[in-house]
């Protein structure tokens, strides 16, 4: 089974997460594959701009300040999709 590389959990299904979004430019070599409740909390908690300025690599998101509340949550449960809304950016 595979992997979540932001929470590190076993979960059934992974997505691609662009580090570069390619809206910004980015290419399918620049990902990482995540759980779905990561993916959606990556992009309901920073913007493109964000993850192209800020967050573009798989460090930069684990050690995001705004994602730390998150991680430790995420961590301790066994869910496969979750419901996210957006912030406003």
């Amino acid at each position: 089974m595979p992997v979540c590389a932001l929470c590190d959990r076993t979960v059934k299904k992974i997505t691609r997460h662009h580090l570069v979004p390619k809206q910004k430019g980015g290419t399918d070599e620049d990902v990482i594959f995540v759980c779905q409740p990561c993916h959606k909390t990556l992009h309901a908690t920073f913007s493109n701009t964000e993850l192209v300025q800020t967050y573009n690599t798989l460090q930069q998101l684990r050690a995001a300040e705004p994602l730390q509340r998150y991680l430790k949550w995420i961590r301790k449960r066994d869910i496969e999709h979750l419901r996210v809304r957006r912030r406003k950016h």
